[in-house]
């Protein structure tokens, strides 16, 4: 039963909030009327073969300024067989994606409706509102992707749909509109789970081997997997509690920040970002959480309370009352991003020691995927690309507009799914299909990283000099 604050939230707003749909597409409409814009892609020929090559180098790749052939060497590339297609369709949360992706790795089209700015005004994402939302745009983001890519419903090979972890009532949208097209246009329906799709993209974009180490950061998980196949993946250690997306979304609106004109219509990891290059990251202390814990876990809920006892401090004495903000509200985002960071890296650093005990990835030249939206903080990605030097392992990160929800991670992992013949669901078996809210990544395996006992280092470099 809906509460009834939120059927009288539904009953007064209905309107408004489909207006809102009309702004939103207004919105992205720049993207999803230009092929790829979003992603500063170009098509590129080399001896024949089309790939697609990023215009900005990716961090964590050296020498940026290789040729464009000599980047297009380095990404993935496929046989000259027939070309094959993969629909997407992403509902998982709070924006309603759809894209068309082939064999190669190209984004033949794809559109994005995001709900951001309407669950800004609302002061969170309420469920019952995101599936509405959902059900209102997703058959026309279908359209504008399929529409863009300059094809039919018909020229598709398969399509891949989101089906776990997520919002209950945002799944089931997407994978009942899924799973009509599977029936009606005779294609087979791939079940797609979210966080292998996010931890994959990056496949997508730039040749890299399995096993590879990922941190999934991102509004509702944070987790840090070892990668050994497209459905293979031990996780080392996951959020306890509280998320960093979740952090980065409580804070600045305790902040009050989006009443900066600045800050308007933006996510609040956003907001944070921005203020925080104008802060002191050293400005409040951080405590250590669960530096006594030797496991990869992550814990943001005593983050989340340390911040907010800072900022009813900061405002009892500077006198702030109602909507007035904090006159050095940009050092507490700079400290609480510099907070979050340390937390990340420590965690990071026993996984790769455990990976090098358990012999888990490459003895050298190891890599760490950065993926999920929190991954889109470039302070937070140049941080770990320092930290990362002393272990011999390279930071690879998907472009930022790929970090956040998107139909493209879905379609791609679709595809990497067809091209090996994996869970294709045909027919009538497509009616089985169901979504799951709560799924893990893969086998957990935190215990066994506890048993190892790892104490991390403060500083590796000076430890190896003194061997």
């Amino acid at each position: 039963m809906v509460h009834a604050a939120i059927k009288n939230s539904i009953t007064f707003s209905k309107l408004r909030y489909l207006k809102q749909i009309i702004s939103l597409q207004e919105i992205t409409s720049t993207s999803s009327n230009k092929p790829n814009a979003p992603f500063s892609k170009t098509n590129i020929s080399l001896n024949g073969c089309h790939c697609l090559l990023n215009q900005r180098p990716l961090s964590g790749i050296k020498n940026a300024n290789k040729s464009k052939v000599e980047k297009c060497q380095s990404y993935r590339q496929y046989s000259n067989e027939r070309k094959r297609y993969v629909l997407g369709i992403e509902t998982s949360c709070d924006d309603t994606g759809a894209a068309v992706v082939d064999c190669s790795g190209n984004i033949i089209g794809e559109s994005l409706n995001s709900q951001t700015s309407f669950h800004v005004e609302m002061g969170g994402i309420i469920p019952v509102l995101a599936r509405d939302l959902h059900q209102a745009n997703i058959e026309q983001v279908v359209k504008d992707a399929i529409l863009q890519a300059n094809m039919s419903l018909q020229d598709i090979d398969a399509i891949a749909i989101t089906t776990e972890p997520g919002l209950a009532m945002s799944l089931e949208v997407g994978v009942q509109h899924a799973k009509e097209l599977g029936r009606i246009y005779n294609k087979p329906v791939i079940p797609i789970h979210h966080m292998q799709a996010h931890a994959l993209t990056v496949r997508m974009i730039q040749r890299l081997d399995f096993p590879f180490l990922v941190l999934l950061a991102s509004g509702g998980h944070c987790l840090l997997t070892v990668a050994q196949d497209i459905d293979q993946f031990l996780n080392l250690g996951k959020h306890l509690d509280d998320s960093p997306g979740d952090t980065f979304d409580k804070v600045p609106r305790r902040l009050k920040i989006k009443n900066l004109k600045e800050c308007q219509g933006l996510s609040g990891g956003a907001s944070i970002e921005l203020l925080a290059k104008r802060g002191d990251p050293n400005s409040f202390n951080n405590p250590s959480y669960l530096s006594h814990e030797r496991n990869c876990n992550f814990s943001f809920s005593g983050m989340k309370e340390h911040f907010r006892h800072i900022i009813m401090k900061e405002e009892k004495k500077q006198g702030i009352e109602g909507g007035n903000i904090l006159s050095n509200a940009a050092d507490i985002c700079a400290s609480l991003q510099e907070g979050l960071f340390n937390h990340l890296s420590h965690r990071i650093r026993r996984g790769l020691l455990y990976t090098e005990l358990k012999e888990l990835l490459p003895s050298t030249n190891r890599t760490l995927v950065l993926s999920g939206g929190v991954a889109s903080n470039m302070y937070i990605r140049e941080k770990l690309e320092e930290v990362l030097e002393s272990y011999d392992c390279q930071l690879i990160c998907p472009p930022p507009k790929l970090c956040t929800d998107n139909g493209i991670m879905i379609a791609w992992n679709g595809m990497e799914k067809l091209l090996r013949g994996k869970d294709l669901i045909h027919g009538d078996e497509i009616d089985n299909i169901r979504y799951t809210p709560k799924s893990p990544i893969g086998e957990y395996i935190g215990q066994d990283v506890v048993n190892a006992d790892i104490k991390v280092p403060s500083n590796r470099k000076k430890q190896a000099a003194k061997a």
